[in-house]
């Protein structure tokens, strides 16, 4: 991937109990689904900081349900949005974020181009 070009993801699917993601600079990314579900970013599940930065963190309590994924759907050309098996599915998972579970380092602006598919 050479410096101008934007980072994007390519492909998603789901292999059994994993998530597969494919970046336009060849790199795989692979997530459990119990490790994305545990790992929401959202407001209900991580919390979220009050005026003086303080966050509460909330008990969530997981049923096997949780770690089922419906569906999984792009969101702004930057996030990816699941649809868990127990109803939740307000988290927006940035594909920087998912880089950065992944292990890699990324300063690029995450985008998804028109060539990009997506399937799940």
């Amino acid at each position: 991937m050479d410096a101008g070009s934007r980072l994007a993801l390519v492909k998603m699917d789901q292999v059994g109990d994993q998530v597969a993601l494919l970046w336009s600079d060849g790199r795989e990314s692979f997530f459990g689904l119990e490790q994305l579900r545990r790992s929401c970013p959202c407001a209900v599940c991580q919390g979220e900081a009050d005026v003086l930065g303080v966050v509460d963190r909330p008990l969530v309590e997981y049923s096997d349900k949780s770690f089922i994924l419906n569906r999984m759907q792009v969101v702004g050309g930057y996030a990816l949005q699941p649809a868990w098996g127990d109803g939740h599915g307000t988290g927006l998972y940035s594909f920087s974020y998912l880089r950065r579970m992944s292990g890699f380092e990324s300063n690029e602006i995450a985008d998804a181009s028109r060539e990009s598919h997506y399937r799940l």
